[in-house]
Formats: C-alpha cells, structure tokens, sequence
C-alpha cells in the first residue's frame, strides 16, 4: 500500500453513469485518496457498471481479468446496474472484493476503510423497491461538457428492459438544486451542461424532497430555470422519450439561446406492433409528428434516434417497416442496439425469437443508413459558419469540438481554443 490510498475508475454505459462515477470520484479524493487512470496501478479499481445489453456484462468481466493480471492484490469494486441486478453472479467472480447495489452506491467512502481482501466478495445490496432517495451528481473537471443527472429510475417497465429493476421507480431533484449545481458548474469555468436522466422527461413526477408537500415540477419549469443560469453557454437535453417531448418544450427550445437545436428521441422500432409488443407509450404516427414539429421551427436541428433491432416477433416485413420509417425521417444519426435477451423482462415470452445472425444483419443496414444520413447533414451545412465549442482533450495532436446542432470538428490542437466558443466554418 502507498502511503495515499490510489484509486481508479471505469464507466460502461450511458451519460448517467458518467456523471455518477466522476461524483464518486469525488467522494473518495475528498476522503484523501488520489485518482489514478485505469490502466495505471492503484489500491483500488472501482467498475461502474451497465446491464443494458449482455455486452457490458461481459466486459465488466473482462476487466476484472485484466485488473487480476496487472494487480493481483488491489481492491476491486462493482457498482451500478449489474451490481444491482446481479450481486451474487458478481460476487462470484474471482478478484471482486466489493458489490454495492444501488442504495449503497453513494456510500462507497464508508465501505473503503479497510481494503483487505479476503476470499469471499462482501456484497451490499438491497430489494429495488427500497430505493427511494435522489442522489444527485454530475461530471466535473473531465471534459468541457458536464453531464448534470437531474432525474433517476424509471416507472415505464418496457418489456425488453432492466432498468426499472436496476434503478428503481422514478425520482427527481429539486429545480431549486439543480440550479444550484449549474451555478456550482458554472463557476469551475465549464461551458456546457448535458441534462441526464434514466427518463428525462418524467422529471417531477416524484420528488422525494417535496414528497407530502403540494407542490408539483416539471421538466418545461426546470429548463426555463436553467434558461437564465448566467456562466453556462450551452445546455443539451441527453434523451427524451416522444410522449414526454412536449410542444411546449420543443417550441421553448427552438426560442433559446442557451438550449441547443440538438434532440435524442428514442424510436425504438418503426413498426407499431413491435412498439406494442415493447410496451412503448406511443406510436410512430406521434414521433412523426415531433420531428416534423422540429424540424418546421429549427430546419439546422440535430436528431437522434435510438433503435432496436431483433426484437422478439420483429419480422422481416416488420423491420422493413422501421427501415422504410426511419429512411423517410428527417433525423440525423442512429443509435442502433442488438436485442438481447435479459432475465425477468416480459420479452422472453414473446415468439419468434429472432436468429443472432439476423439481428446483427438488421444492425449493419441501420448502421449504414445511420451513416448516410449524417453525411446528408453535414453537408447541407458545408460553408456555414457556426460556434464550435472546443473540448480540452490533445488527442494525438488533435482536439474535437461539436457545433450548436451536433457537427463534430477535428482539428490541430490549439491550447488557446479549448474550452472556448469558436466560429468555425464548415
């Protein structure tokens, strides 16, 4: 052991997880420990982990085995999602010290006192329903761009998904909190806030703070709040879901200076008997419309959509719908995911079961229209000049800065630009 305790961390999934891990991050420098990367050595190695797909199970596994081969004796940590989904399957891992369920997540300092390591994984982890409390926490000092959880768990229980069962019901800061943490941000220099959230867009349904107390928030109140926030240039709203996705909100956006003309709405599939079998809340005709709305008050907005392919009864005449619905869509780009099957969700009982070499097929060709029509979008701004904001990252001599609408620039690293608001011509 070092005299300072070291430790080092690694996220697998979304934007949510990163925010948690650099507030946990956090926590332990201010209990006297000091960050290291992860492919450095330290005394403990903390995974925050995904289950959203069987992939990031698998490569928290991966990289406990490779933690086991370069530091045998360092303490290792699973938290997040699988940790909650699956503490026994975890503990059983050889290298794994340390299992933290979503309850517990928050209280890692305190589980880290003693980093002997002993032959059986201490897990502590609790029933899902338990969890009712709002941990707040965001990314900081790690990007230009600070991801701001602001919303966790969620009530929607889609049938191929975890996420209820690994994060709980849905819950909510306070406005009055999260403003205070974008002034906080505000001041550390940061230039731009991403909005996070397991369901965004159901912010306010229920916020434990105001719990008993006849007081009701909302997603459009909280970002007319954030609207007047002085010191943050740029706001981005990470994923909304399409019923959630308000006139209202759409319309406050395209009238901002401070919100980008940049959505992620998830899709899912584009046919409506696939959304049915999915227990989405909506159907293609609505999400038509929300993008049609967009794109009528913001014709430069950025659109992202998320996909699944190989769901269970997705026909081939039924993804040749989605194919057809999206090719026909005036979005931006795709996130394209492979279903894969998950314990305890509604979908194992759906016929037929999609063969693995058909849903990797179906990915490749969204991929590839994915591909398409970005490119279309980039064109259509070539010559254009737009504000850049510049991320601090020397990547091989290279630095990456997106647009307002979400149009990535690489160019030479130039010390004077990171950080800051450029007008670049495209």
């Amino acid at each position: 052991m070092t005299e300072k305790r070291t430790v080092a961390f690694h996220t697998l999934g979304c934007k949510l997880n990163y925010s948690e891990t650099s507030t946990l991050s956090r926590l332990l420098e201010n209990d006297g420990f000091e960050k290291r990367e992860f492919d450095d050595l330290a005394d403990v190695y903390v995974i925050n982990t995904c289950s959203v797909t069987e992939n990031a199970d698998k490569e928290c596994r991966q990289l406990v085995r490779r933690i086991q081969r370069k530091a045998p004796d360092s303490f290792v940590v699973i938290t997040g999602c699988y940790a909650q989904l699956k503490p026994t399957e975890i503990a059983s891992i050889p290298g794994v010290d340390l299992v933290l369920g979503a309850a517990e997540k928050f209280n890692i300092t305190k589980h880290l006192v003693d980093l002997t390591k002993s032959a059986q994984a201490k897990v502590h982890s609790c029933e899902i329903d338990e969890v009712d409390g709002f941990n707040a926490s965001f990314s900081l000092a790690d990007r230009t761009r600070t991801f701001l959880k602001v919303q966790d768990g969620c009530d929607y229980n889609c049938s191929f998904c975890t996420i209820p069962m690994a994060r709980g019901k849905s819950r909510s800061n306070t406005i009055e909190k999260v403003l205070v943490q974008a002034r906080e941000i505000a001041a550390s220099g940061v230039k731009e806030i991403v909005l996070t959230g397991v369901n965004l867009g159901d912010f306010g349904a229920y916020t434990p703070e105001l719990a008993g107390a006849d007081v009701k928030e909302s997603f459009f109140e909280l970002i007319q709040a954030l609207d007047k926030v002085e010191g943050i240039e740029r706001f981005r709203i990470s994923s909304i879901e399409p019923n959630l996705l308000s006139n209202d909100i759409i319309s406050f956006v395209a009238n901002s200076n401070k919100f980008m003309p940049h959505f992620h709405i998830p899709l899912q599939s584009g046919s409506n008997k696939i959304l049915g079998l999915m227990r989405r809340r909506y159907k293609r005709e609505l999400y038509a419309e929300r993008v049609a709305l967009i794109k009528k008050l913001m014709p430069h907005a950025a659109i992202g959509v998320d996909v699944i392919v190989g769901f269970p009864g997705e026909t081939e005449e039924y993804f040749e719908e989605t194919f057809q619905f999206i090719h026909e869509l005036d979005v931006t780009y795709l996130h394209v995911f492979t279903y894969s099957e998950r314990d305890h969700t509604k979908a194992l009982e759906i016929t037929p079961v999609i063969p693995v070499n058909i849903r990797n097929d179906r990915n490749k060709r969204l991929r590839n229209l994915s591909y398409m029509k970005q490119q279309y979008f980039n064109q259509q701004f070539a010559g254009q000049e737009r504000k850049v904001l510049f991320e601090s990252h020397n990547k091989n001599g290279m630095m990456e800065g997106y647009t307002d609408n979400y149009i990535k620039v690489t160019t030479p690293y130039r010390e004077e630009w990171k950080n800051e608001l450029v007008n670049w011509t495209l």
